[in-house]
């Protein structure tokens, strides 16, 4: 009963002690708030009523009055910039950046962001002298980063390389890849240049840092070439397909090309044929459908088309076997006119004209279906590239086309 009695008398003062917490925690808060500036709620209030530039203001005033609350505006130039508002953003960041009172981790916090600011809204000189006065300290693997971006933008492929390989230390990443075609980028400025010597060096460099790099012997052939070494260009090219046969439809108008100048156009035909067999076909039909075309008419043509729709059916396929029915057509005509119709046959001449109308037809809803995808980022292009377009990485693009009716 004792024991009882003493849990009853318990019971009030453990809410009275309850109570004495709450009143406690209650005044700390309220203490916590009225120590916040009033230029911290007003930035608030702007950013609630969609007034950004007066909430950057109100915000700088906070960062005046309390260090503390610096990365509320790192977050705040984050967003900014990744809303394309890139002045906004370059004005916090410079806020920061020029604070003599600010700690020097946090200052170097906001040169980087303001190089990526300065890179974003395209003032390149900006970004690379805020980002190489970090090339030490905790931001350095960061801002090579972003200058070996900077670099490729501009085309500077010298300084991309060494960007590419101070990183390759920093971070003990293979950046060979990348390498590899800022070297064939430099190859093909030179063969442009008409400096084959320095486009061949380049180009032999490209293979030393990446032996599968498949750009540079395409490119050495076309030094060959230019040289007029057509043999040594083929040398180059059908290696290509020992290498990485996937890539040889990138090529295979300068085969066909380099044969017809050796008067070996036959040869020519038998590659192509021997390559329609396999799974490269839908990346050669246009190649070999003109090479056929030219060297034996537009009969062989048809055959050509008609044997490959029956082995991989595709509509690039069936455009090119009625543009070449169409040819047939126009190139039989003469011959049948001369000879006179039957009242009951169909004339060669309108059998023409009718495949050249649904040539025409599926040309004009295939044109844009056949396109190179990404694997990175998805972006589709009816070229190749080497570097994406869209999210701008090395040899993401597989050399095969898709035909997607989406």
């Amino acid at each position: 009963m004792m024991f009882e009695t003493w849990w009853l008398l318990g019971l009030p003062l453990v809410f009275g002690l309850g109570w004495v917490a709450a009143r406690f925690d209650v005044r700390q808060l309220l203490s916590e708030q009225g120590a916040l500036p009033r230029s911290y709620f007003k930035g608030l209030n702007f950013l609630l009523n969609e007034q950004p530039d007066k909430a950057i203001d109100a915000f700088i005033e906070v960062a005046r009055l309390d260090p503390e609350t610096t990365e509320l505006h790192f977050a705040l130039g984050a967003l900014f910039r990744r809303r394309g508002e890139t002045e906004r953003a370059i004005r916090v960041h410079q806020n920061l950046a020029s604070r003599p009172d600010l700690p020097e981790s946090e200052r170097e916090h906001a040169l980087y962001e303001l190089g990526q600011d300065f890179l974003r809204a395209g003032l390149l000189d900006r970004a690379e002298e805020s980002l190489r006065r970090l090339m030490s300290g905790p931001y350095a693997a960061s801002s090579k980063r972003v200058l070996l971006e900077l670099y490729q933008v501009e085309k500077e492929w010298k300084k991309a390389i060494d960007a590419a390989r101070e990183l390759q230390g920093l971070e003990q990443k293979d950046y060979s890849v990348q390498i590899a075609q800022f070297c064939c980028e430099l190859g093909q400025e030179a063969l442009q240049r008409k400096q084959p010597e320095q486009a061949v060096q380049w180009l032999h460099q490209a293979l030393k840092e990446n032996p599968k790099n498949v750009r540079a012997p395409m490119l050495l052939g076309d030094v060959s070439s230019a040289a007029g070494d057509p043999a040594a260009a083929l040398e180059h090219w059908l290696g290509i397909e020992r290498q990485d046969a996937a890539f040889v439809p990138l090529v295979a108008d300068r085969v066909v090309k380099a044969y017809h100048q050796l008067g070996q156009q036959g040869r020519a035909l038998d590659w192509l044929h021997g390559l329609l067999k396999g799974n490269l076909a839908p990346e050669l039909l246009d190649t070999a459908y003109r090479a056929e075309l030219e060297a034996n008419g537009a009969a062989a043509a048809v055959t050509l088309m008609r044997d490959q729709l029956r082995r991989q059916p595709s509509l690039l396929a069936l455009t090119r076997y009625f543009e070449a029915q169409a040819e047939l057509g126009r190139q039989e005509a003469p011959a049948q006119e001369a000879a006179g119709a039957t009242a009951t046959a169909t004339p060669v001449a309108d059998q023409g004209q009718e495949a050249a109308a649904i040539g025409k037809l599926l040309q004009a809803r295939t044109r844009n279906l056949a396109r190179y995808t990404c694997r990175e980022c998805g972006f589709r292009a009816r070229l190749f590239y080497w570097q994406c377009p869209g999210c701008a990485r090395w040899e993401t693009y597989a050399p095969r086309r898709t035909e997607a009716l989406g």
